[in-house]
């Protein structure tokens, strides 16, 4: 019963998911309503206590409670580009993640869905980890029985010293994501399950800011994509 659930869960995701048209901002500077906040029904929050907009356009984000920031609309086929900085005092344990391809909300106990993560934690930006039943074809960095499995990064740490803001460009296609942070390669994941789905950010305790979060159409960086037939498989 679980397997069918789940199963359902990510085919709805599929059938639902849009290939971004035009380029756009998912952070206009101005409202937040093409997000909200997910949280466990113990820890409710309001979204606009949590995330503010300051004079420069950029989001501060108060990262609690533990939870995470997801679009309403579900995409595929896309290049999402984030830019995030922690500040300069952070603490040396600040994390959170870019979350892909998001199908339902949190699963198996945990306050995060079945979806794939792009590691944002200080010192591991770039390292991919499948949540709560997600999968990829290449073999985990970890042992099987991880509690947190991962896959690590590339190449070494290309994260900008504290305070400084980092960038990741992240290109979904067909089953495939690829990761680049502040310019380098630094992961690459194929055959995976779920391949559609909502794009959200980590709130895992530690305050951080965001901005320039756009998405771009596969067609506007690589003239050659040809888009698949409506509600098909990325």
């Amino acid at each position: 019963m679980h397997r069918l659930l789940c199963a359902l869960i990510l085919l709805g995701a599929l059938a639902r998911a849009e290939s971004p048209k035009t380029a756009s901002d998912l952070l206009n500077g101005q409202d937040l309503v093409a997000w909200e906040l997910v949280t466990l029904p113990r820890t409710p929050a309001d979204l606009a206590a949590v995330c503010t907009y300051q004079s420069d356009g950029s989001l501060a984000v108060a990262g609690k409670p533990v939870s995470y920031l997801a679009t309403k609309i579900s995409y595929e086929n896309f290049r999402l580009h984030a830019e995030w900085r922690w500040p300069a005092n952070a603490a040396k344990n600040s994390n959170s993640g870019v979350l892909l391809d998001i199908a339902g909300g949190p699963a198996n106990g945990t306050a995060w869905p079945v979806c794939f993560q792009m590691q944002m934690k200080l010192s591991r930006a770039g390292d991919m980890l499948p949540m709560n039943g997600a999968t990829f074809a290449e073999k985990l960095s970890t042992p099987p029985d991880a509690k947190t499995p991962q896959l690590d990064r590339l190449a070494g740490s290309s994260e900008k010293p504290l305070g400084e803001w980092n960038t990741c460009d992240i290109v979904c296609h067909g089953d495939t994501i690829e990761v680049t942070v502040n310019g380098i390669l630094q992961n690459k994941i194929s055959h995976c399950t779920p391949a559609a789905g909502r794009i959200g950010f980590q709130l895992e305790g530690m305050p951080f800011e965001l901005r320039n979060v756009r998405l771009t159409p596969l067609q506007a960086i690589d003239p050659s994509y040809q888009a698949p037939p409506a509600n098909g498989s990325r």
